[in-house]
């Protein structure tokens, strides 16, 4: 789509965070009504890469990365009326712009896009490992 604008200076709101959520697919795996954990997923992201069509966001990843070995993509969502654009693959693209060269992205795929990464150069790993809850340090 030629009209779309990618950024990875552009602020957004946790407002517009959660509409993008929720327009896609992904908000039905975040706490989209937990205000005060969508805020500190804003806040505390090291990288946002968005998408906009006009001035609506249409797509954002949402990253953490030393930028030089890892980049966690935590969220990649695109509003359903713009999948199958190419704007998830310029999103990972814009991603990488900013990081230096070698730096490997990870991400954990939700279940209905496990197909598109190896599409685009993905490779899947043969573990990966998730604590959820409030876990307290480990006992020694």
């Amino acid at each position: 789509m030629s009209d779309i604008r990618y950024s990875t200076r552009d602020s957004i709101s946790v407002e517009q965070f959660i509409d993008v959520l929720q327009k896609s697919t992904l908000g039905e795996r975040r706490p989209v009504d937990d205000l005060n954990a969508m805020t500190h997923m804003v806040e505390h992201a090291d990288l946002i890469a968005t998408a906009w069509s006009g001035d609506q966001l249409v797509g954002v990843a949402r990253a953490f990365t030393d930028y030089a070995y890892c980049c966690y993509l935590s969220d990649l969502a695109v509003v359903k009326e713009h999948q199958r654009t190419g704007i998830g693959r310029a999103l990972i693209a814009e991603t990488q712009k900013v990081l230096e060269a070698g730096c490997q992205v990870v991400l954990l795929a939700a279940p209905g896009a496990q197909a598109f990464y190896p599409k685009i150069g993905f490779e899947k790993h043969k573990s990966a490992w998730v604590l959820t809850g409030k876990a307290g340090p480990p006992e020694s």
